[in-house]
């Protein structure tokens, strides 16, 4: 059975390559560029006029068509820019044609949205995708003045948060460790600063935004749920460019320049928030030394060898700090090394090799003046990893990928040192190791002009060691008031040069598109994703100080299957598009804890933890204006996420923690005219799961709050909604009288509404009656509490020269 499962995958996979094999063909293949910057073009259009056939640039501006001997006339459009038209001789050999594009110089009344073509959404094979280009973000009220790019996501479809001042992210049900954050293909565990009120990504530094929700492609694994593909500028290649931006408590700079002119280009681009630089002089006695800041680099350069090779190297580092003589810090570091390699006119890879590393710092001697009496406690993750991937194409109508990649983890979960009068003592978490091995192999087939397939396979496989003596065992014991989770740990001789433990899983992947009209589409996916790591955190939203660790001999990795259904239609001249989807996602080996779980700096953690499945469902409406003076979009999500966990709940269904029925957000954006334009964008959504005290205790005249164990989101937050809204003044010169500027004037939550983020319940003493002056009653209070409070007005200068 198994291996007739094996030969029609195989058949369905090298089939269309039969098909389509045929030798009166010449190919035509090159990149296409903005003429401006020398930037690549990410999914520009090269059609073919004369057979009504074509194909997009792939990430970096490449292209690739094989037709038959002759003569055609090639039409190049990406919206934002003009469109090009070449002809191309195909009559004794293979062209070599790289094109430049100009960026669309048209009047006020055709400003456009994105930087895709225009009909993308209904003609592309994917789907439960989201782009949007950097102009766009730009023009988003901001708190503070700062673009920021999560933020923005957050207004789409089938993506939401916690609430503010919450790390990360949330997509169809998926929590915020299952999103696959990229930076030039290195992971990013942690996308946020300052507790999540800004994005690691400086606007000034972004090319490309794409996050994907569903039908994942086969070459992308690691994660349950989402993935967020984050592409870096190359930097200019024909001139000196500088960008910058100076906000009330931060500012940005970004430097790109050639170093050969259309060769080689770099490009160099600093943040730093001086909240605290403004604060010191008002700080005195024992907060005179608080710091409060984050910063971060980001620096990328590539060198254009020869037409067929193509080299990158980009880096980014970043740093929160926080605390006085007792504080913590964190950060990512990444470092991405790709090559570019033409082979032939059909064949393309891209090779990379990345470091990436994530960290943090928590210290009750942060200025080092007491060596001797210290705690000092320190966590992180760290990958090293190569991955080749190769696109063959074969035809316009046929494309082929594959690849693989080797990924190696090292996680310290957690070590702390602690002295006390010269005496140190060492304690904490052990460090685990792993690698993980994949390989993929996935076509994409336009089987007719109305039908497309897109399928593939991926296989991944997990091996996990340890570097203790020893490794433990769960074994249920039963439930006790000290032993909640009903388990304990046995302990077992460990050989740390020998693999503990090893998961191997197939991922399948499926797409298929019918065009049912000119402008008009039905589209279904399918994928299965695995995920090894997992990020431990038992709060109500995730914190930079959360755990991250692996899948172990008692901890499985997460497993998740979607199916989605998709209708999309544009209207006019592809001036509005609209989608509906509707999405189920099943969820295997989910984690939750057991009531007072202790996850930090524990070695036996593991008998915390409660395991179950989820599943999540919902649908998703999008429409969106591309044209006009007027542009933006409307997006409202209706969903549940839900969990079944051993041991809680009393073993049924409950809302998971991130769950929100209703999501709807409105984003507009107004061209009064060359100098003045307006934006707004209003979010409404419903409140979260929690769990609140049903009954009280009592303890010498005060109450506490007594919640059930086990109970799980008896109570919910109420909704969250908010108005944010920016004015933009273009001015005629920048610095020194050259180039651009702008002021930026921008009001957050402007109607001064205080969404909650979290209820507790807290004692409360009261006098009662006069007769009883003496004595005292006791109640309890409900506290709701909001992480703003109250509206934020900014103001930000920009310029680019």
């Amino acid at each position: 059975m198994l291996k007739s499962i094996k030969k029609s995958l195989a058949l369905l996979l090298f089939l269309p390559l039969g098909l389509f094999a045929q030798s009166e063909k010449l190919t035509v293949s090159g990149y296409v560029k903005d003429n401006k910057n020398g930037e690549g073009l990410i999914g520009a259009s090269v059609f073919v006029k004369e057979l009504l056939t074509g194909t997009t640039t792939n990430t970096y501006g490449f292209y690739s068509l094989t037709l038959p001997k002759g003569n055609y006339t090639l039409i190049i459009t990406s919206v934002g820019y003009r469109k090009s038209i070449r002809d191309v001789k195909l009559n004794d050999k293979n062209v070599t044609l790289n094109l430049e594009v100009q960026e669309d110089g048209q009047e006020l009344a055709e400003v456009v949205v994105t930087g895709k073509r225009e009909d993308e959404n209904v003609k592309a094979i994917e789907m439960s995708v989201n782009k949007v280009d950097m102009k766009t973000i730009k023009k988003i009220p901001a708190l503070l003045g700062e673009v920021d790019l999560v933020r923005a996501i957050q207004l789409l479809p089938g993506v939401s948060t916690v609430g503010e001042g919450a790390t990360g992210f949330n997509v169809r049900g998926g929590a915020v460790d299952q999103n696959l954050v990229l930076m030039d293909e290195a992971p990013v565990y942690n996308s946020s600063h300052l507790f999540g009120f800004f994005s690691i990504f400086n606007p000034d530094a972004v090319k490309d935004v794409k996050l994907i929700k569903g039908g994942i492609p086969a070459q992308y694994g690691g994660r349950a749920s989402s993935i967020l593909d984050v592409r870096m500028k190359e930097g200019n290649a024909k001139q000196l460019e500088i960008n910058g931006g100076i906000g009330l408590i931060f500012s940005r700079l970004s430097i790109e320049a050639p170093i050969v002119k259309d060769k080689a280009s770099f490009i160099v681009a600093a943040r730093r928030s001086y909240a605290d630089v403004l604060a010191k002089p008002f700080l005195t006695g024992n907060n005179a030394n608080t710091v409060f800041n984050f910063y971060d680099l980001t620096a990328k350069i590539n060198y254009n060898i020869n037409q067929n090779n193509t080299v990158f190297l980009s880096g980014y580092f970043g740093r929160d700090v926080f605390g006085n003589e007792f504080g913590f810090n964190w950060g990512n570091s990444t470092l991405s090394a790709r090559w570019n390699h033409v082979f032939s006119s059909k064949l393309f890879l891209n090779s990379t090799a990345f470091y990436s590393n994530y960290d943090y710092l928590l210290d009750s001697d942060l200025n080092n003046k007491r060596p001797n009496n210290q705690f000092r406690w320190t966590s992180n993750i760290r990958n090293w990893s190569f991955k080749p991937d190769f696109t063959y194409y074969i035809t316009p109508e046929n494309t082929l990928t594959f690849g693989g990649q080797v990924l190696t983890y090292s996680f310290t979960p957690g070590s702390a040192n602690a002295s006390s009068n010269g005496t140190k003592v060492a304690f904490g978490a052990p460090a685990k190791d792993a690698i993980e091995y994949s390989a993929y192999v996935g076509n994409e087939w336009k089987v007719t002009p109305k039908l497309s397939l897109q399928y593939g396979v991926r296989f991944s496989k997990y091996d996990y060691s340890s570097s203790e003596d020893v490794y433990y065992i769960r074994r249920f014991v039963g439930i006790t008031d000290a032993r909640p989770s009903g388990y304990e740990l046995d302990t077992k001789p460990n050989n740390p040069n020998e693999i503990l433990q090893s998961y191997s899983n197939f991922e399948p992947r499926f797409n298929a598109k019918l065009e049912t009209g000119e402008n008009s589409s039905i589209k279904a996916s399918y994928n299965r994703m695995t995920q090894y790591i997992h990020l431990m955190s038992n709060t109500a939203a995730s914190t930079p100080l959360d755990v991250w660790t692996s899948s172990t001999n008692n901890i499985k990795p997460q497993l998740t299957d979607q199916v989605a259904l998709g209708y999309f239609k544009n209207f006019g001249d592809n001036d509005y598009e609209t989608s509906l989807e509707v999405y189920y996602k099943d969820f295997q080996n989910q984690i939750d804890y057991a009531d007072r779980a202790n996850l930090f700096l524990n070695p036996t953690f593991e008998k915390d933890l409660l395991f179950g499945k989820g599943r999540a469902y919902g649908v998703e409406l999008y429409i969106k204006k591309n044209k006009g003076k007027l542009t933006g979009w409307t997006s409202y999500t209706l969903a549940r996420t839900e969990r079944q966990i051993e041991g809680l709940n009393k073993g049924e269904w409950f809302p998971n923690r991130f769950d929100r029925t209703h999501t709807l957000s409105v984003v507009a954006q107004y061209e009064l005219n060359k100098k003045w334009s307006f934006g707004a964008n209003f979010a409404y959504i419903s409140g979260v799961p929690y769990s609140l005290a049903e009954r009280q205790g009592t303890v010498e005249n005060f109450t506490f709050g007594i919640t059930e164990s086990g109970v799980r989101g008896n109570v919910r937050i109420p909704a969250y909604n908010r108005l944010d809204v920016s004015a933009t003044k273009k001015n005629k010169k920048a610095l020194f009288g050259k180039g651009e500027s702008e002021w930026v004037f921008s009001i957050y939550n402007l109607y001064n509404r205080r969404n909650p983020f979290s209820i507790y319940t807290q004692p409360q003493t009261a006098e009662v009656g006069s007769v009883q002056e003496a004595e005292q009653a006791v109640k309890s209070e409900a506290v709701r509490l909001s992480i703003i409070g109250s509206l934020i007005p900014s103001v930000t200068y920009n310029f680019k020269f």
